[in-house]
């Protein structure tokens, strides 16, 4: 049920902008990864405690004073997942079903051997800020069963782009961010919104990480596949003005994409930057899952991370 309306939802969008949707039969995955492995494509994910002192401010930017965090249950979620088994679950999710590894552990991360306690009814509920790109990859959905049953915790997740996902901990609504954008994360430190863990080093802990992809129509009419690295395959799809799904919604993914284009472009995260390309440049401000739908749909390219567009794959171009 939860894949059906998220395929209307994203028809939806299609209709709205123009594009005829394709008959229920007829939904075969051309989509395909054009271009992997470079460089500048790498994806860290980091895990940041929210401190219980930092100054929480509602949308509207006025103060919030009544806000209540579970930090020991953030920190049992967080030293769990830095722990050997939660490390080593975490990096052999997903090779058995794709034969390949989607998330690959970090040479000199950090690693916990801390005690972690049983929830009680006080510290039974953490609440995880989050990427989409660790949900809709079914990462989450695969490890924080495994915590919960073990500890008897209860795992609400908030899963949207890095930016909002940082923003609703900025608003007092997380004990904890598992995010991917190093800038914003740093942001978020300098601001007085994190905290060194016991045991820990710094308030970043960068842990895992996998890779960007850019992925396209199997024909390539861009031809960025035969492209010398990625950022001369983002020339040739914006000289040729080909469809290009960007996330638009201040996600990590969407702050690496920015990065790739060709500087005298100019494009930002501000509208006002992408005026001139609205005939191919297409700003979503949606999740990964619903842009790879509507790439699918649109025959565009788009920069997704790996483990989510295996998982696209594998549900034959379906998101839950």
């Amino acid at each position: 049920m939860k894949k059906t309306l998220s395929l209307l939802l994203a028809l939806v969008m299609l209709l709205a902008l123009g594009v005829p949707a394709l008959a229920a039969d007829a939904l075969v995955v051309d989509t395909c990864i054009l271009k992997e492995a470079d460089d500048a494509m790498i994806n860290n994910y980091s895990l940041l405690a929210v401190n219980p002192d930092a100054p929480f401010a509602d949308a509207d930017g006025k103060a919030v004073d009544d806000v209540e965090l579970n930090t020991v249950g953030a920190a049992a979620l967080i030293n769990w997942l830095l722990s050997e088994e939660g490390q080593e679950l975490a990096a052999n999710y997903g090779f058995e079903e794709y034969g390949e590894y989607l998330f690959y552990l970090k040479d000199g991360r950090p690693v916990s051997t801390a005690e972690i306690p049983a929830a009680t009814e006080e510290t039974k509920k953490i609440r995880l800020s989050t990427t989409t790109s660790v949900n809709d990859s079914g990462l989450l959905g695969y490890l924080l069963p495994i915590f919960e049953e073990k500890y008897g915790y209860e795992v609400e997740v908030y899963s949207a782009g890095t930016g909002k996902s940082i923003a609703n901990a900025k608003m007092g609504n997380a004990d904890l961010i598992l995010v991917h954008s190093k800038q914003q994360e740093e942001a978020f430190i300098a601001d007085g919104f994190s905290y060194v863990l016991d045991g820990m080093e710094a308030e970043r802990l960068n842990w895992m990480y996998n890779y960007f992809v850019l992925c396209g129509p199997s024909a390539d009419p861009a031809g960025v596949k035969d492209a010398a690295d990625v950022k001369a395959a983002f020339k040739a799809i914006a000289d040729g003005k080909f469809t290009f799904i960007s996330r638009g919604d201040g996600s990590g993914t969407h702050t690496k994409e920015i990065s790739l284009w060709p500087e005298e472009l100019g494009i930002t995260a501000e509208a006002e930057s992408f005026k001139d390309y609205t005939d191919w440049y297409v700003s979503a401000n949606t999740g990964m899952g619903a842009c790879l739908v509507m790439a699918e749909e649109m025959g565009a390219y788009i920069l997704t991370d790996k483990a989510t567009f295996l998982t696209f794959l594998a549900n034959d171009g379906v998101m839950g």
